[in-house]
């Protein structure tokens, strides 16, 4: 029975059925009747091909020049109109696939970016799922591509075998019995040989290769923290055993593929013959023409392989599967995860949140995801309209994770935060996101439009000590990589330009300062207090007290002091 597992295919139509039972199924069923009535009509036209084929064979043999000609001519004219539909297949089917990953896409990109789930920062964060940026990117690629030539393919398989069946019993009836019965004895052998272990084998394929990009990815986003521990020894044998790993799963993998082939090859191959010794007898005693046999041969080969599609399309089938998996995995996480997180409700307590137009924290005892360590116990205070409260204490006593609290992303522990919505707060991490665009787009992060002029924008630069940053890299609409031209305390000021633009009811700051000097921290906290912000800052220095109006100093064991 598990050779039969039907969980692939539960699977495929859990993720296929969101876009065929969607909002764009009569545009996709359209476009795929579409397609079937060209394939019907090609097909037909490709028996007419055959059976000319035929005909000029038996009229050369018979050395019949007007019907060699007349053959000639029907075939080509088939021909005029037979390229065009087969062309049209390929073109019509490629968009099909393509208006169907733009679908997926963007329904997985909605739901991994959904601004209520955050999606992203749960899995990124706890590594449930690997490799999202693969099963959005190639994954989804892989499934639409695969899983529409897979049903075009049985649809012309059938096709093929009705019409080029209906060939071979106008010549000779037992040669129908024949390929079918060869045909599903190699079907047979295939999948009770090679097909769990070349599954099996796919998907891990498929996770190493994920692996041993993400570890090259990795050594490109912190190259020069690398270069400054000299940590390339390290680095390289670190990604030199990923892609062993990766090499011993692929050295598997070809070694059944190898005996695949060793297998397929002359299994195919035999398919020229058959039809030839089976109706030699009939053409030595003149029972038919020699023209039966290159047509029955030609219809041999094409019932072959359309029954034999499973064989031929096996390898990729096992990729396809292990893909399905993937995908499904994703999906489930994605859409689940809310329900999960009320799941846990039941057992563990949480953090309540509850939005007003005040920023208050009341009996919170903030905990550790795991619930392994208490960070904050019993804190309660609440911050007045346009004044500072400063976050301070020794490394690991919970600053950043009260933060994190505060903005939803940890909800571990009891008591309430008080809170408006995230809308009207901005966050300024000590690494600031820089994102891929220009210095405009990046200016008025997280907005995606602004009214301000140029002039406003420069002015904000000159205000957080860039005034020469737009003319430096050619003017605010030049796209570079900022992460990599700007220095930290570059882009720690970018991000307090953000906040200046934006200017939000609320701003929370962790260590939103700690690449700057002390003037430049003094400037842009001067400015901050200007803008009637109101706002929470985490930090070490002790220069940062002045600017606000209350300090919350973390202890140790979550006892805490607010003077």
């Amino acid at each position: 029975m598990n050779r039969l597992n039907l969980k692939p295919l539960k699977q495929f139509w859990a993720i296929a059925k969101l876009y065929w039972l969607g909002g764009e199924k009569i545009g996709a069923f359209g476009l795929l009747l579409l397609v079937g009535l060209v394939l019907l009509s090609y097909t037909n036209l490709s028996v007419v091909l055959n059976e000319q084929q035929g005909t000029l064979i038996s009229a050369l043999s018979q050395k019949n020049s007007q019907r060699f000609w007349q053959a000639v001519l029907t075939f080509l004219g088939i021909l005029v109109v037979y390229v065009p539909l087969f062309a049209g297949y390929g073109y019509l089917g490629n968009k099909l696939g393509i208006f169907w990953r733009r679908w997926m896409t963007s329904y997985f990109l909605d739901k991994y970016l959904e601004k209520e789930n955050r999606g992203f920062y749960y899995l990124n964060s706890n590594k449930e799922i690997d490799n999202p940026d693969q099963r959005i990117c190639e994954d989804i690629k892989s499934f639409t591509q695969d899983a529409l030539g897979f049903f075009l393919g049985i649809i012309n398989a059938v096709l093929q075998i009705i019409a080029f069946s209906g060939v071979l019993w106008k010549i000779y009836q037992p040669l129908v019995l024949l390929i079918v019965v060869y045909v599903l004895l190699g079907i047979s052998v295939v999948i009770i040989f090679f097909g769990k272990p070349l599954v099996r084998l796919n998907f891990e394929q498929l996770k190493k290769e994920a692996n041993f990009r993400f570890g090259l990815l990795r050594i490109r986003e912190n190259s020069e923290s690398i270069a400054f521990y000299r940590g390339e020894v390290q680095e390289l044998s670190y990604t030199k055993k990923l892609f062993n790993e990766l090499f011993e799963n692929l050295n598997h993998l070809i070694l059944r593929e190898f005996h695949l082939v060793l297998l397929t090859n002359p299994y195919q191959f035999l398919t020229y013959l058959l039809p030839a010794v089976i109706l030699a007898p009939k053409v030595l005693a003149g029972d038919i023409e020699v023209g039966k046999v290159s047509e029955s041969m030609g219809a041999f080969l094409n019932v072959f392989l359309a029954l034999n599609f499973i064989v031929n399309r096996f390898n990729s089938w096992t990729g396809f599967v292990a893909g399905i998996d993937r995908l499904y995995t994703f999906k489930q996480y994605l859409e689940q995860r809310n329900k999960a997180k009320n799941t846990i409700q039941v057992y563990a307590p949480t953090i309540n949140i509850l939005e007003e137009s005040c920023l208050a924290i009341k009996q919170l005892t903030l905990q550790t995801p795991n619930y392994s360590r208490t960070l904050v116990e019993n804190l309660s205070l609440e911050l007045p309209l346009r004044q500072g409260l400063l976050v301070m204490g020794a490394s690991g006593c919970g600053k950043s994770s009260l933060l994190r609290a505060i903005a939803g992303l940890w909800n571990s522990g009891t008591g309430t935060i008080i809170r408006p919505n995230l809308s009207e707060m901005l966050f300024l991490p000590q690494r600031p996101y820089m994102i891929l665009g220009t210095l405009r787009n990046q200016l008025i992060y997280p907005s995606t439009e602004s009214q301000l002029e140029d002039e406003q924008l420069r002015r904000v630069l000159q205000q957080v000590g860039l005034p020469n940053l737009a003319e430096r890299f050619g003017g605010l609409d030049v796209e570079q990589d900022w992460s990599d031209v700007l220095s930290l305390g570059e882009q720690q000021r970018v991000a307090f330009a953000r906040l200046f633009i934006t200017r939000p009811r609320y701003a929370i700051l962790d260590e939103a300062t700690s690449a700057l000097d002390i003037k430049n921290e003094e400037n842009l906290y001067q400015h901050l207090v200007e803008t009637g912000t109101t706002y929470i800052s985490v930090g070490h220095r002790p220069t940062l007290v002045k600017y606000h109006h209350f300090l919350l100093d973390l202890l140790e064991n979550g006892r805490w002091k607010l003077s």
